[in-house]
């Protein structure tokens, strides 16, 4: 989709839930590039600003930011309601980890997992959509994963809340996308942030990708389909675990594949 064309189709500006830094930051300079303003949300404050100075010199676009934890979504949902701003895209980014054996994780990280990576982008989707439909216009992202499609040890939590995402933007594609709103579920792998590269202690997962390259393979796929998986690696990697082999060897696998995350 050309610039103008996607300017037209989603509006002034687009909203971008942990923009700061990493994968968020790459979509926002993707949209940026796109011509569209950005509202972009995170907790860390001097981040958020420097990558709002960055993104402005850059692209002379306007930018807001909005400091705030996504696990407080009543009140993210009121700030931006004070923004009185028409916003026309929305990512979905944020999310929060817990790595580690399930036995050993906290109810609070489990809480926060709830908050962070299921709750806000329901309820998030549920308040934006709604100007979408009245407009007839609009797009919705949301970050799944391929741990998503199956669990994995150490990861049990984060992927249970990934696959609700999937589900989710699959049936919301369904529903609005014939009141001219285009929803997606990117269901990458691996992407080389600052935060993976933290915890992956050993050499990254096969097919893994720069954030730049996935925040533009899943902005270009927006409108044509329910789901991308960002990556040819990627793709055949899902197709043999989810068509191929049992579920049994599915979990097996993606276990090993994570087994370095601490």
């Amino acid at each position: 989709m050309k610039t103008t064309q996607f300017k037209e189709k989603y509006g002034q500006y687009a909203l971008v839930a942990g923009g700061s830094d990493g994968l968020g930051f790459a979509f926002a300079e993707a949209i940026a590039r796109r011509g569209l303003s950005l509202v972009l949300i995170a907790r860390q404050e001097d981040r958020l600003k420097a990558a709002a100075a960055r993104l402005k010199k850059g692209y002379e676009i306007d930018v807001i930011t909005i400091v705030a934890d996504m696990a407080e979504i009543e009140k993210v949902k009121e700030l931006i309601i004070a923004l009185k701003i028409p916003i026309g895209l929305l990512v979905y980014n944020a999310a929060f980890a817990p790595i580690g054996l399930f036995e050993n994780t906290s109810e609070d990280y489990l809480d926060l997992a709830a908050d962070v990576n299921v709750k806000a982008p329901l309820l998030l989707t549920k308040a934006l959509s709604a100007s979408m439909i009245q407009q007839k216009r609009g797009g919705i992202v949301l970050m799944s994963s391929l741990a998503g499609n199956q669990g994995s040890s150490k990861l049990a939590t984060y992927s249970a809340t990934k696959s609700f995402n999937t589900i989710l933007a699959e049936g919301l594609w369904k529903e609005l996308h014939p009141l001219g709103i285009n929803v997606l579920a990117c269901c990458a792998g691996a992407v080389l942030t600052p935060g993976y590269q933290k915890a992956e202690k050993t050499k990254p997962a096969p097919g893994a990708l720069e954030a730049s390259e996935v925040a533009e393979r899943t902005l270009k796929a927006l409108g044509r389909g329910p789901i991308i998986i960002p990556g040819a690696i990627n793709k055949v990697g899902h197709f043999v675990l989810s068509r191929l082999l049992s579920r049994r060897a599915a979990i097996e696998i993606m276990t090993k594949n994570t087994g370095g995350l601490s």
